[in-house]
């Protein structure tokens, strides 16, 4: 069992049989009163999140997680398929999981999978992928890299705001933790 002085930011818990990932914790002291902890928990199954305050004397398990190395192989009527490199093993994952992390995978695509007890409850992606624009408005003749911006979809339906400058076709590297455009690919 573990305590409030355990909690920080990425660890897992088991609370009330969910297995949730902290986002956000502040130790609060409180002038009157008990001092707590303030949390923002993702539900790793269902992908919900809800804020708890815990308080001296509250206990949780802590889980521990297997990471394996997985690829990325195909989509299919609402599930993602991923293989274990080192066994082979195929895993379906529920877009329910993914939550937003599918709009960055791009076929053999290599990330890890979150693992507890044989259940699988998310993804770990890389930092940076690159994307190809699919649609985008055409560029005006003496936009520069330094003017605005314009919405762009990429190939997994990804929405992001490109500089005027890029064109249909072209790939860019896209910041997966902000999901903002960070260059294009040479």
């Amino acid at each position: 069992m573990a305590t409030i002085s355990d909690i920080n930011k990425g660890t897992i818990l088991k609370y009330e049989d969910s297995i949730y990932e902290i986002t956000e914790f502040l130790h609060v002291k409180p002038g009157k009163g008990q001092a707590f902890v303030r949390t923002k928990m993702k539900d790793l199954e269902s992908g919900a999140t809800i804020s708890k305050n815990f308080k001296k004397g509250d206990s949780f398990d802590i889980v521990s997680l297997e990471e394996k190395e997985v690829q990325f192989l195909y989509k299919d009527k609402g599930e993602f398929h991923f293989m274990d490199l080192e066994t082979y093993e195929q895993y379906p994952i529920g877009e329910n999981v993914l939550g937003e992390s599918s709009l960055y995978l791009k076929e053999n695509m290599r990330c890890g999978v979150k693992i507890s007890d044989g259940k699988i409850l998310g993804i770990t992606i890389p930092n940076f992928v690159d994307l190809k624009i699919t649609s985008t408005e055409p560029g005006v003749r003496g936009n520069t890299a330094q003017g605005g911006s314009k919405p762009a979809v990429l190939e997994t339906g990804l929405k992001v705001k490109v500089p005027l400058f890029l064109k249909e076709g072209e790939e860019i590297v896209i910041d997966t933790r902000t999901g903002q455009y960070i260059e294009r690919k040479s």
